[in-house]
């Protein structure tokens, strides 16, 4: 990252489970990467997701989620996160550019005060309608439950 400063290049930060990985995580890095010219991205751990979406989650282990999200064009760096929130990793890398779903609001956003007071911003992506990971889960539940029927 330092050598990207030096460089005087833009470095965003978002962050996610990113269990299964859908349309809208794809256009949220993609997108996210067009506001900044290095994109970091911060995968909560398996254990962070546990606590998160429960205990049936991820599907996915912490290995394999940071192995995709890291294969992708647009992502530069992955990083892991076990914390309940990733407010340290913005604090310690301050990031140019904070990148979130449109699901929130700019206030609502987890760091959003330490990256503006230090002369970032922070940028809303439109989410993908009907694209997101539980969604996928719970058909795939109800079909198995279907066929099991």
């Amino acid at each position: 990252m330092a050598r990207w400063r030096e460089a005087g290049l833009a470095v965003g930060f978002t962050n996610g489970c990113f269990d299964i990985l859908h349309e809208g995580h794809v256009e949220l890095l993609n997108e996210a990467r067009s506001h900044c010219d290095r994109l970091i991205v911060a995968i909560n751990s398996d254990a962070s997701v546990r606590r998160l979406k429960g205990a049936a989650r991820p599907i996915q282990s912490e290995r394999a989620r940071t192995r995709i999200i890291a294969a992708l064009a647009f992502v530069d760096a992955v990083i892991t996160f076990d914390a309940p929130t990733p407010i340290e990793l913005i604090a310690d890398l301050l990031p140019n550019v904070l990148i979130k779903g449109a699901d929130y609001k700019v206030e609502e956003v987890i760091g959003r005060d330490v990256v503006e007071a230090n002369g970032g911003r922070v940028v809303l992506v439109p989410l993908v309608p009907d694209s997101s990971t539980t969604r996928i889960v719970r058909k795939v539940r109800a079909d198995m439950a279907e066929a099991v029927a």
